[in-house]
């Protein structure tokens, strides 16, 4: 039942997903940046900026939205799929992830109350010092299984809710504890969008057996080349050069690459075994214009594109 309401719902005249689709918008370069995240689970209603707009305390939710935001990090809610009594006393879900190759990690743990999390050290995280982070809240431990947060916050975008709630519904039974709902992730239009943590890689257009692919592969130590947005550690055109060069050498290693230099026109990408390639990334304004998101007036947004690989000399 899921899997065809969400078939249902594509394709639906007027919402920013289907316009995306049906220009064949290029996802690659359009995940957010952030070297880290902080997700906290807050059951009951999200409104449009879940982070002052749920259950969760507004003030609180602010203060650390800024904060992390100043750190380099990505806030945000989530929830456990299905349904559940938000006004019953409970523990709250955390994680917290480290997303920079080479010190990626994730940790996990509850909290009786999100306010907690003012005692973490949120530049321990961004600099991918996991003991530092534990120290500042113990209640934190490793998590070895990378778990998938899908955006569900259809009060931010009528499509998240439509196509994400159903891959969530439907995962729940194929990975239980590994897939959470999620308040935005950023690319409505991209719906249905998740982000993949420990590693900070995001997807756009996902479908169940994409995204049951993809927790596989994270098992493996891989990712998955299909519907591939961008690892939010890097700058947009990183991430564009990124899966650029992973999209020619057919690598699936999640930690197999990193962007190591950025120009005004270049992005260069090394390889764990001393490979290089420098791309070429240009910018064009996006023809014909299109809604960001739902009710959006269109515009000429900016669209990235890879335009030469030029390998590096062999070392």
């Amino acid at each position: 039942m899921a899997v065809s309401a969400t078939n249902e719902a594509i394709g639906r005249p007027g919402l920013c997903s289907t316009i995306c689709r049906e220009l064949q918008e290029p996802m690659p370069g359009t995940a957010v940046v952030a070297t880290g995240w902080l997700v906290v689970e807050q059951p009951g209603p999200w409104g449009r900026k879940a982070e002052t707009e749920s259950h969760l305390d507004p003030e609180f939710g602010a203060r650390i939205d800024a904060d992390a935001k100043k750190a380099d990090l990505r806030f945000g809610l989530i929830r456990s799929p299905g349904r559940h009594a938000d006004a019953v006393p409970r523990s709250h879900q955390v994680y917290v992830a480290s997303t920079v190759p080479g010190r990626t990690w994730l940790l996990g743990g509850c909290v009786d109350d999100p306010k907690k999390l003012a005692e973490l050290d949120l530049e321990a995280v961004s600099r991918g010092d996991r003991a530092g982070a534990v120290r500042s809240l113990p209640e934190l431990a490793p998590v070895t299984e990378p778990v998938l947060l899908v955006c569900t916050n259809g009060k931010r975008d009528e499509c998240c809710a439509l196509l994400g709630r159903p891959i969530v519904n439907a995962l729940a039974a194929l990975a239980p504890g590994r897939v959470w709902e999620a308040s935005h992730l950023g690319g409505h239009r991209f719906a249905p969008t998740a982000t993949l943590l420990p590693a900070g890689i995001m997807y756009g257009q996902l479908d169940v057996e994409t995204a049951a692919a993809i927790l596989a592969a994270a098992d493996r130590g891989e990712t998955v080349l299909e519907k591939l947005r961008g690892r939010s550690t890097w700058t947009k055109r990183g991430q564009l050069a990124e899966i650029t060069v992973r999209n020619l050498i057919g690598e699936a290693g999640l930690d197999a690459l990193s962007v190591v230099a950025e120009d005004l026109e270049t992005v260069t990408v090394k390889h764990l075994d001393g490979r290089s390639w420098t791309v070429e990334v240009t910018s064009e304004s996006a023809d014909p214009p299109r809604p960001e998101s739902c009710g959006k007036e269109p515009f000429a947004m900016s669209i990235l594109r890879a335009a030469n690989v030029t390998p590096g000399a062999p070392r």
